[in-house]
């Protein structure tokens, strides 16, 4: 599943809980470095695929007349040049490398940074981040159908995309975040 750039801060702070929940870990600065670390990876790696994703966008858009002219399906074009162009861009297309590569590099940054200290193998210290990262993708959507069902039974009825819709959404997606442990 694709994730974008709001889900961030949830994934960094549930991975830095799991880690701090782990038996075999010790946080040497708290946990809100560790939080914000994880945050910033992942960002990084959410930028890179904007990055290819807005070049993607601006070959189709110099091309559109041929585009138009032969049929082409956009859409199709889309993804057969963001394939070609993501090792460019150092994007990594299949979600679960991808995840597995952020996580790698997780680690290396708590470790380089003295922000934990473990006792047993990188990998398994790894693996915690990537069932965090899973974990989180997983539960997404049912958390975002169970604050949307909430939404709809307001007496005040909310528009979609509107301000109030917006914050309401936020407020009831932290909330059930953190019912679930995961805030």
């Amino acid at each position: 599943m694709k994730i974008g750039m709001p889900h961030a801060p949830y994934i960094a702070n549930k991975i830095a809980l799991d880690l701090f929940n782990s038996d075999f870990i010790t946080f040497n600065q708290g946990i809100e470095p560790v939080k914000e670390c994880a945050q910033q990876i992942l960002e990084d790696d959410l930028q890179k695929e904007k990055a290819l994703e807005q070049r993607v966008e601006e070959i189709l858009d110099e091309n559109e007349d041929e585009i138009e002219f032969q049929r082409i399906d956009r859409r199709n074009m889309f993804w057969l040049i963001k394939k070609k162009m993501a090792d460019d861009f150092g994007v990594i297309l299949s979600y679960e490398d991808r995840f597995n590569n952020v996580a790698h590099k997780i680690l290396e940054k708590l470790w380089e940074e003295s922000l934990m200290d473990y006792s047993v193998s990188d990998n398994i210290v790894k693996n915690v981040i990537y069932k965090s990262i899973e974990k989180y993708l997983n539960t997404f959507e049912i958390i975002e159908e169970e604050t949307i069902k909430k939404i709809e039974n307001y007496k005040r009825k909310l528009i979609p995309g509107s301000e109030d819709y917006n914050l309401v959404y936020e407020r009831l997606y932290k909330e059930e975040l953190q019912r679930r442990g995961m805030l």
